[in-house]
């Protein structure tokens, strides 16, 4: 894989649906699309780098024991590079990537991590159980619970977005963080973190994912209620709002034409790799943040700021 990979030319340029021309830095992708949710890695063109070299362990996270939902592509499969780097074990459940999902247990075992894979619907309450009862039974403990996994679909018009898909989208996106983390709960020790992911499009409110945007909002105030919940338990509770990451969910959700342009309206003028937020991840799930809770990081190249 090459880490000093460039798409495209240097500068981009294209024109949005109102004639407006935009310059990017670096395009994100060629076009593309994928018609299923949540999208498979193994498809996308170029591949997401998710492991930076150069980033090293220092025992951070040494003997934790951490849930990644959606752990197998992405921005979760970043993550859990990262976990596993500074020592953790990790325990990915997700919903149907298999092939991404078994390259990530091998990427992770060939680094020296330990890794329990675990298929089913996060937005059941059943499967959730599953997870917690499994994680128990494999390494004995529960430390840290990354909310990461989601479902995004595009839609011009709020009378686009039948029943179906905002009943299946909150389920997901709410529903299982919900779940999981009721479930997980009653096992966690002081100096736990929970971590949740919101969007940078909760907060400027992106028209063409409005059910979407409902759920990420959401998290912003279930984690702030819970972070004060649990305050006084030292079990810390906070969110990252990244912006446009170069993930499944991008092809899987946007019309192929978007797919350059995603990023353009940074202050960097680009999208960005998974690997980019995986010290985020690490920050937020180590003692390095003991005095952070109820916090919402902005991880988008300045193009949400304050």
């Amino acid at each position: 894989m090459d880490y000093n990979y460039h798409y495209g030319n240097k500068y981009y340029n294209y024109y949005d649906k109102y004639g407006i021309e935009h310059t990017l830095y670096k395009k994100l992708a060629p076009e593309q699309s994928q018609n299923e949710q949540p999208g498979m890695e193994y498809l996308m063109n170029p591949k997401p780098i998710f492991d930076n070299p150069n980033y090293k362990g220092s025992g951070k996270l040494k003997d934790k024991v951490a849930i990644i939902t959606g752990g197998d592509s992405g921005l979760g499969r970043a993550c859990a590079v990262a976990f596993v780097k500074e020592g953790a074990k990790v325990v990915i459940p997700y919903y149907n990537e298999h092939i991404d999902a078994e390259f990530t247990k091998k990427y992770l075992e060939k680094l020296g991590g330990e890794c329990l894979l675990l298929s089913g619907d996060i937005s059941k309450k059943e499967f959730c159980q599953k997870i917690v009862k499994e994680t128990l039974n494999k390494f004995g403990k529960i430390d840290i619970l990354v909310n990461n996994a989601g479902v995004q679909y595009q839609a011009d018009e709020l009378t686009d977005i039948c029943d179906e898909q905002f009943d299946w989208t909150m389920k997901v996106n709410v529903y299982g963080m919900f779940y999981l983390t009721k479930e997980v709960l009653p096992y966690l020790k002081s100096g736990a973190s929970i971590i949740n992911l919101s969007s940078i499009t909760t907060f400027y409110g992106d028209p063409q994912l409005i059910d979407y945007v409902t759920t990420k909002g959401a998290i912003v105030g279930f984690t702030r209620a819970l972070a004060r919940n649990l305050a006084l338990k030292n079990i810390r509770v906070n969110a990252i709002a990244p912006g446009f990451f170069w993930t499944p969910l991008q092809p899987a959700c946007w019309v192929k034409e978007k797919i350059p342009s995603l990023g353009c309206n940074s202050a960097m003028a680009r999208g960005a790799m998974p690997y980019e937020l995986a010290p985020t991840f690490v920050f937020l799930a180590s003692d390095d943040s003991s005095y952070m809770t109820g916090q919402v990081i902005h991880n988008n190249g300045g193009e949400i700021m304050g």
